[in-house]
């Protein structure tokens, strides 16, 4: 007997956090209540799914993501929100879900508080009633969007909006506006100087390592702003860094905001606009370098522009890091892997780490062929799979057999074939069996579905046995399925992080060349 599986799907964008009433709690009890209501509810399993600061713009919300995946396995019966919006703002989308995709898959769909079950609607789609509540719903999102964007362009124009991280070298003064920080704006200063003296970024990130000038997300994290993760950098600046800072047009007093924009309204994904749509705001807040430092740091600055050039692709390409400071490690020449991070001084333990490609690839294929985890127990764990679905099955029936006794009861009582004492005494004994029964079958499923899941590792290590066994080198694919990282360490020692703990153990491998 397959349990009806009932979906509470809950959503809270930000803007909601200032309603009482939509908060998750006050959801949950809404839908379980009705859940509750259900004649399915006896005989019920219940899924919660939560998207906590999603918009509802879009289906671009992992809950909701891993509720349509189920939906379309046909693991779902039915979903219960607390009302249209809740589910999607978008009315193309949500309407093509709730009449196209959720009948197709034999999915009910309930709206609390619009008082819609698609039960209630077969062959029809809910009405007028309910289109108009799906464009209501998506209109509303997007005229706030577009308030809130002419609120924030106005205050750009005039100067006011401002961003609350402020750029190193300054800090946010009583009246909330930007001021030199006294400490570090001299930094600034001398990165200008030594640029436009004709220093590359390299050469200048070596300096200010040497002069042991703390990175600006360690200065940070000294105020006590900790924004960033620093426990790799070790005080050694990035060269990204030191140019974002040589570009950055707020050294000279002007202020540039706006420079990117949603993709579409509820979207997260941005992009960069064309510098003509800039908000540029002269003479903002005090200037830390002249315009003329500005101009010739520019200048003098070697950057090198690959637009023109096509990425070149290798078969570990993003997987290979330093193993001293978790640096990735970057390919020179197209033949060796080098930590570019520890360049900045001999001192630093990763100082020299490379290794040649094709040799970490070769070694790399070697260790998982020597460390795969052997797939054995599989036809045992396949008959211990149907026993216990067999089990299953039976104290189903069980289970099932004791609701029709307690129904039969009723029925009994209803129409007077026993008395009122009867009908309690016997109530109670089935209640008893029932609870006991309810105790054991949850037992026996959550057991089916470990040795299910058991079963299915097993299935995944032969398979993956099967495919490493049939490869006679290093593959793109082989990579993609397993590896996550590959950790150079000095004496080109390896370490291989897995991307599929349950199948391979994640050891070391030496190599030397």
């Amino acid at each position: 007997m397959r349990n009806y599986v009932i979906a509470l799907y809950i959503r809270l964008s930000v803007e909601d956090f200032k309603t009482e009433s939509l908060s998750i709690p006050n959801q949950k009890l809404i839908l379980r209540e009705k859940a509750m209501s259900l004649p399915e509810w006896d005989n019920s399993e219940i899924l919660e799914f939560i998207d906590n600061g999603h918009t509802g713009t879009n289906f671009e919300r992992p809950a909701v993501q891993e509720l349509l995946t189920m939906v379309q396995a046909g693991k779902i019966n039915c979903i219960i929100v607390k009302d249209l919006s809740r589910f999607g703002r978008n009315s193309i989308e949500t309407g093509y879900f709730i009449e196209r995709v959720f009948p197709l898959y034999h999915t009910r769909f309930i709206s609390v508080s619009d008082d819609f079950d698609t039960a209630n609607f077969k062959g029809d789609t809910g009405g007028i009633d309910i289109a108009f509540k799906y464009l209501i719903s998506e209109c509303y999102s997007r005229d706030m969007s577009m308030k809130t964007k002419s609120a924030k362009y106005a205050k750009m124009s005039r100067g006011e909006y401002q961003s609350v991280i402020c750029p190193y070298g300054y800090r946010k003064s009583a009246d909330g506006r930007m001021e030199p920080d006294e400490d570090v704006a001299s930094n600034v200063q001398m990165i200008f100087q030594w640029a436009s003296e004709g220093n590359t970024a390299a050469e200048i990130t070596r300096k200010l390592y040497a002069m042991n000038i703390p990175t600006p997300g360690e200065y940070r994290k000294l105020k006590g702003k900790d924004y960033y993760n620093v426990s790799r950098t070790n005080g050694v600046w990035s060269t990204s860094t030191v140019l974002r800072i040589l570009e950055d047009q707020r050294y000279i007093g002007t202020y540039v905001i706006g420079k990117r924009k949603v993709k579409e309204i509820g979207s997260r994904h941005t992009q960069l606009k064309d510098e003509s749509e800039w908000f540029k705001i002269p003479n903002h807040h005090p200037a830390i370098i002249s315009v003329d430092l500005f101009e010739k740091a520019n200048a003098s600055i070697k950057r090198f522009s690959l637009s023109n050039k096509k990425p070149r692709d290798y078969l570990l390409r993003g997987k290979v890091f330093c193993g001293c400071c978790d640096h990735a490690m970057s390919l020179r020449n197209g033949a060796w892997f080098y930590c570019r991070h520890s360049e900045v001084a001999e001192t630093l333990p990763c100082h020299g780490v490379r290794i040649k490609m094709a040799d970490l690839e070769q070694v790399v294929f070697e260790t998982i062929r020597a460390q795969m985890c052997p797939a054995l127990g599989i036809d045992s764990n396949k008959d211990k799979l149907d026993l216990q679905t067999v089990q299953q099955a039976e104290h189903e029936e069980k289970l099932r057999s004791i609701q029709d006794s307690k129904r039969h009861l009723y029925e009994q009582y209803a129409l007077g074939e026993i008395d009122l004492e009867t009908y309690r005494t016997r109530k109670a004994v089935y209640d008893t069996e029932l609870v006991q029964a309810k105790n054991v079958h949850a037992v026996i499923t959550a057991q089916t579905k470990q040795i299910k899941s058991d079963y299915e590792i097993k299935l995944k290590q032969q398979e993956i046995m099967q495919e490493v066994g049939n490869a006679n080198m290093l593959t793109k694919a082989l990579i993609d399925r397993l590896i996550n990282k590959v950790y150079v360490f000095p004496g080109e020692r390896i370490e291989i992080e897995y991307a599929t703990q349950d199948f391979l153990e994640t050891k070391e491998s030496e190599k030397e060349v």
